[in-house]
This record gives C-alpha cells, sequence and structure tokens, in this order.
C-alpha cells in the first residue's frame, strides 16, 4: 500500500514570506481597502480619487505587513501582546511588620 505523507504537519503557515498572524493582517487590511473603496464609489467619489486611495492603501497595507513580519517574526506580535497584560509591578497591600513578625510556638502545655 502507497500513502501520502502530509511533509507540513507542524509547520506554520507560510505564503510569500509572511507566517502566522500576519497574514490575517495582511488579508484584512486588503479586504478593507477593497470595501473602503466601493463604498467610495458608491457614494459618488470620483473614480480617479477612488483607485488613488485604493493603491495607496493597499501598497501601504503590503508595507507595513512585511515590514512587521521582518521585525517581530513569527511569534513576535503575540509576545508584544502579552507583555503589554503583564502588570508592571505587583501590589502589595499588607504592611511590612506582618512580613517581618516572626511567631514561634511553644512546646508548653
Amino acid at each position: 500500500m502507497n500513502y501520502n505523507i502530509n511533509k507540513g504537519i507542524g509547520r506554520t503557515v507560510e505564503f510569500k514570506g509572511l507566517k502566522a498572524q500576519y497574514l490575517f493582517i495582511f488579508a484584512g487590511g486588503l479586504l478593507g481597502t477593497l470595501i473602503l473603496v466601493m463604498i467610495m464609489y458608491m457614494a459618488g467619489v470620483n473614480s480617479y480619487i477612488c483607485l488613488l486611495i485604493g493603491a495607496c492603501g493597499a501598497s501601504l497595507i503590503v508595507w507595513q505587513t512585511f515590514s512587521l513580519n521582518r521585525k517581530y517574526g513569527e511569534h513576535g506580535l503575540m509576545k508584544i501582546g502579552a507583555g503589554k497584560r503583564h502588570p508592571q509591578y505587583i501590589i502589595c497591600r499588607k504592611p511590612v511588620h506582618r512580613y517581618l513578625k516572626f511567631t514561634f510556638k511553644s512546646n508548653a502545655l
């Protein structure tokens, strides 16, 4: 029997160098730009202005997405997000003498 083996199991998804969450940012940004241009065109904005805004917006999204991918890597945005949710310092509301006080139990009955 001959079985095909999927060699991509356990590897991250990659498209033209973009990895993981950057693919979603890339696709969502381009989709948002397309919807914005369509709304502007249906609202009666000049078609050349719509094309200019669409081309500038799409090129900005492509440039920023590849820049983020190169700067932070595959898991970089998740690490930055986790760092923002991490507390700067731990608040301790007990008085200091509560930490320094030693109590000894006596064995006398």
